[in-house]
């Protein structure tokens, strides 16, 4: 039975979808057998930012509705073995499915795959009810900003309160210069606020916005970003890894947990 994870963070820009595409790449390197859905109504993104915008022909509501079965909507990315797609609908809006026929959905797939990742709409409505209803994890993305910080135990909160028990951090868009100087809250801040089990911290790189805009996500290639993705597939594979030092635009390598 696959592991099926939320990913989300409430509002939006705190790069969620970037993060599902790269975890989904990541573990599918990993050898795992992956199946990632977009379920953003109305707003979807997650097949361009994953590069297979131009393969979908039947989404999400198709699969529901019931004009075709689940593995003719199915997208099988030819380029990373063991990667699936399921898209999103952009003629509806999030109030057009419920949360039942979601997890209906998702219980039919999930035990042919090691890992469903749910890739959450921005907000705390419809969609996100949608999204974590058939979660058994959640992946909660921050940036090391206040308002990012707040809006992620908002979302703690109500994803315990749907009973998913089972929580992650991912930091991301780290710059640890500006944590050195006193101007963004380090890792040790965040989590002296955030009361959720850290899973990875991914800098701020460039490369992540080469990448997307590609369509070819960055994980697991020689960037800081790239590796920080790949180290978190690793640990929701089960294996440990230590955090990975974030390099400084000076090239000088800081300490992830510098107060």
């Amino acid at each position: 039975m696959g592991n099926v994870i939320v990913v989300t963070s409430g509002k939006g820009g705190a790069g969620k979808t970037t993060t599902t595409a790269n975890l989904g790449v990541g573990l599918a390197k990993l050898n795992k057998k992956v199946c990632v859905i977009d379920m953003d109504l109305g707003l979807r993104n997650l097949d361009v930012v994953i590069g297979l915008e131009n393969q979908v022909v039947y989404n999400l509501v198709d699969v529901i509705e019931g004009r075709c079965e689940a593995n003719k909507a199915l997208i099988e990315d030819k380029r990373f073995k063991g990667l699936y797609f399921l898209s999103s609908a952009q003629t509806v809006d999030k109030t057009f499915v419920t949360p039942e026929q979601v997890t209906l959905l998702v219980n039919r797939i999930k035990d042919d795959f090691d890992f469903v990742l749910l890739d959450c709409p921005a907000g705390i409505e419809q969609g996100f009810k949608n999204a974590i209803a058939p979660a058994d994890t959640a992946i909660v993305v921050t940036t090391p900003i206040n308002s990012s910080i707040r809006d992620a135990d908002r979302i703690r909160g109500l994803l315990e309160r749907a009973g998913i028990k089972r929580q992650y951090l991912v930091v991301n868009q780290m710059r640890m210069e500006l944590v050195q100087k006193g101007h963004m809250m380090s890792v040790n801040d965040i989590l002296d606020v955030l009361p959720i089990d850290l899973i990875g911290v991914v800098p701020e790189d460039e490369n992540v916005i080469i990448s997307t805009n590609k369509g070819i996500p960055l994980v697991g290639d020689d960037s800081d970003a790239g590796k920080a993705y790949m180290n978190i597939c690793k640990r929701l594979s089960g294996e440990e890894v230590p955090m990975l030092n974030i390099q400084n635009k000076n090239g000088l390598f800081s300490k992830l947990f510098k107060k």
